[in-house]
């Protein structure tokens, strides 16, 4: 199911998950398995592609990243199928994917021997590439009557949503803000006045999912398949480059 209406969606280049993620979806509808229970699958992939990497077997943890993509589209998936949004699996999905980047991350370092300073670089900047992608397409999320389950501005404990704990919201969503509150403050500090334009146009929103979660795990795979892991942690630092661009397009064009 489509976070936006058909006459905004864009191609997000990113989301090639979405198909194959609805596919398993669908599958799972009338299971006892609900969304939350997905992530903690992807959350496994993960880290086996983290144990493939270690090891030597670079096209296996190639195959497990794009995997970890499709089940991280597949979870939300299942939520919008069965009706049940959640700000649990919501701020969990957003947990799981940032510990896990700092994995892989970490496993390039290791595996590589780059400097561990040039690794926190390169994951800070993953961060921010992610933190501008969320932030642009949850604007025209919610300018559009979209999918309104992330919110713009994630400054308070949102209402549970029937079926679920207000405490356990307030637990992840008080891990997600620790997590992430430096990342949403310094781009919103970057660009404070983007929730008040226009719907953006889909070219624009199809540039800015070049920082989808999706499509930089693409690249890690790809860099996999080629053995070019030592690039890795390098391209992430120089690719963080493309915030200053995507924000002056926003600013001076949208």
């Amino acid at each position: 199911m489509a976070k936006l209406p058909k006459e905004y969606r864009f191609l997000d280049l990113s989301d090639y998950g979405r198909t194959p993620g609805h596919w398993i979806a669908s599958k799972l509808q009338f299971t006892p398995l609900t969304a939350i229970h997905v992530t903690t699958l992807f959350v496994i992939t993960g880290f086996i592609a983290i144990g493939c990497l270690l090891n030597g077997y670079m096209i296996t943890a190639a195959f497990f990243l794009i995997l970890k993509s499709i089940l991280d589209a597949a979870d939300g998936e299942l939520a919008r199928l069965k009706k049940t949004p959640s700000y649990v699996g919501r701020y969990y999905d957003s947990i799981a994917d940032l510990l896990l980047n700092f994995c892989f991350l970490l496993s390039f370092w290791y595996i590589t021997e780059i400097s561990i300073i040039y690794m926190l670089i390169a994951f800070l900047g993953i961060q921010l590439q992610g933190t501008l992608y969320n932030y642009y397409y949850v604007i025209l999320r919610n300018s559009v009557q979209g999918d309104s389950t992330s919110r713009i501005f994630e400054n308070s404990t949102p209402k549970a949503f029937a079926g679920e704990s207000q405490a356990t919201v307030k637990l992840f969503y008080t891990i997600y803000n620790v997590l992430y509150i430096c990342f949403d403050k310094c781009i919103y500090y970057m660009d404070r006045n983007a929730r008040y334009s226009k719907p953006y146009p889909k070219w624009f929103m199809t540039l800015i999912s070049l920082y989808g979660l999706g499509f930089q795990l693409l690249l890690m795979a790809l860099m996999l398949v080629f053995e070019l892991q030592s690039f890795v942690i390098p391209f992430f630092i120089g690719y963080t480059l493309l915030i200053l661009v995507f924000i002056c397009i926003r600013k001076l064009i949208l």
